[in-house]
């Protein structure tokens, strides 16, 4: 009896086991369709092929392997029609091995997820390559991209994020942290960008600091293609022909990087009001504790150009490593012989001690503990992630302001659901909306209560 009783709680215990699955999309299938037949933990094997298709993943933990025959991938193209390519909410997500091409937004997002991994993926043609938004712990490792219209690798508002041996050419911004921390760049190559690689600290944002930043190791050259960024873009006003830009961040080391042929400025380190940005009570607009040292220096500064050249012009000095205006503090570079800077008069020489981490790695020792989003979150998060790329709050962007659909949808939580879900073009001044059915209706049904109710300025 005892024995059998002893088999039956084992049994039991067997069947409450949930196995991870191993799934495979074959050419011509839906990649989404199988999404939604997974569970957390599965992988989804993705055969070479075309997949004309928007993807959303929040389930947790997901692996989304692209596979390579014959020097064919599986390849996700918009076709110039669709918004985003991979948008990924759950936690522990890896996507690794994708061609990407042809999406007029993201081609590859995570949005809050946590413990990510982006790897040994081919993207051209986006507004950004590969954007991590509000995430912690995580690595963007092994990708080559072009074509951004701002940036191939946009790191924003995150922490502990290794951005390692990508390669970025012919977008607007190779790379950039915006409002991050914690995080380091190391061993990439950044050539035939407007700008090589961006630090920024952008006001009116949630994260109100950017700090503890390692950029090493890279080959960051000729940087000087013509800045293509939509007019209306803050990636409009980034000046070509520059290396490195630290905008406002703090706590930033620069080591063992290789600049050449960066016709402007090989590093230019400003704040907030001479970059042409508001300001913002919560924000210290100054960049403080910068520590260049022991790069190479090839050939920088010889033909600038843009508003930023004829400022340098002005001065009658060329061939610049090192622009600063601005009010920065405490910062430091080492002495070098042909090391030509101006507007440093007050950087110290940096000795051999450097005050914070020169990160070997930035990722946590442990992947961090993670909760599935609740649906306000969810709601948020997406709306970040897909609508705010045509709709601003209280002005009109590539569609109506989101003030304009509150008043049109006040009562009608059902009816902007359903428009969201199977848009009809109403205004023939506005860009058709692309459906975004691929979302599902549990995502869509968070995303339009939170706009009706919780979005706020």
């Amino acid at each position: 009896m005892k024995l059998k009783l002893l088999a039956i709680i084992g049994l039991t215990i067997i069947a409450s086991i949930s196995f991870a699955s191993e799934l495979t999309v074959k050419s011509g299938s839906s990649i989404q369709a199988v999404i939604n037949q997974a569970k957390d933990g599965d992988t989804i094997l993705v055969e070479p092929g075309y997949y004309h298709e928007s993807i959303y993943v929040d389930k947790q933990n997901i692996t989304l392997k692209g596979l390579k025959k014959d020097g064919k991938y599986a390849h996700l193209d918009g076709q110039s029609k669709l918004n985003d390519g991979i948008i990924a909410s759950g936690h522990g997500i890896i996507i690794d091995g994708f061609k990407v091409t042809g999406y007029k937004g993201n081609a590859i997002m995570t949005q809050g997820a946590n413990n990510f991994k982006i790897s040994n993926n081919l993207i051209h043609a986006a507004f950004y390559g590969i954007f991590p938004q509000f995430g912690k712990n995580g690595l963007v490792e092994g990708n080559t991209i072009s074509g951004a219209d701002d940036a191939a690798i946009y790191v924003g508002m995150c922490d502990h994020i290794n951005v390692i041996g990508n390669t970025t050419f012919e977008n607007v911004m190779g790379l950039e942290f915006e409002n991050t921390r914690h995080s380091l760049m190391a061993d990439n190559l950044v050539y035939n960008n407007s700008t090589g690689i961006m630090l920024s600290l952008i006001p009116g944002l949630p994260v109100k600091d950017a700090n503890n930043l390692v950029i090493r190791n890279n080959v960051i050259r000729d940087n000087n293609l013509a800045n293509f960024a939509p007019a209306s873009s803050i990636a409009a006003s980034v000046p070509p022909g520059v290396g490195l830009i630290i905008e406002a961040a703090d706590d930033v080391v620069v080591k063992d990087n290789t600049f050449e042929g960066n016709k402007t400025v090989a590093v230019f380190v400003t704040d907030m009001y001479s970059f042409g940005l508001g300001g913002d009570s919560k924000v210290e607009p100054y960049s403080d504790n910068i520590k260049i040292r022991e790069n190479t220096w090839i050939n920088n500064g010889n033909e600038p150009f843009g508003s930023l050249g004829d400022l340098v012009a002005m001065t009658g000095q060329s061939g610049l490593e090192l622009l600063t205006t601005g009010k920065e503090r405490t910062s430091c570079f080492s002495e070098q012989e042909d090391f030509s800077q101006m507007g440093a008069k007050k950087w110290s020489i940096c000795g051999d001690k450097v005050t914070h981490p020169d990160y070997k790695t930035a990722m946590l020792d442990k992947p961090i503990k993670s909760v599935k989003y609740t649906a306000e979150q969810k709601g948020r998060l997406t709306y970040l992630a897909v609508c705010t790329g045509c709709h601003t709050y209280n002005t009109v962007l590539h569609g109506p302001s989101m003030q304009a659909i509150k008043a049109m949808y006040t009562d009608n939580l059902a009816g902007l659901k359903d428009y969201i879900e199977k848009p009809i073009r109403k205004r023939q001044d506005f860009t058709e909306m692309p459906p975004q059915a691929y979302l599902g209706k549990e995502t869509i049904h968070a995303i339009a209560n939170y706009v009706l109710n919780d979005l706020k300025k």
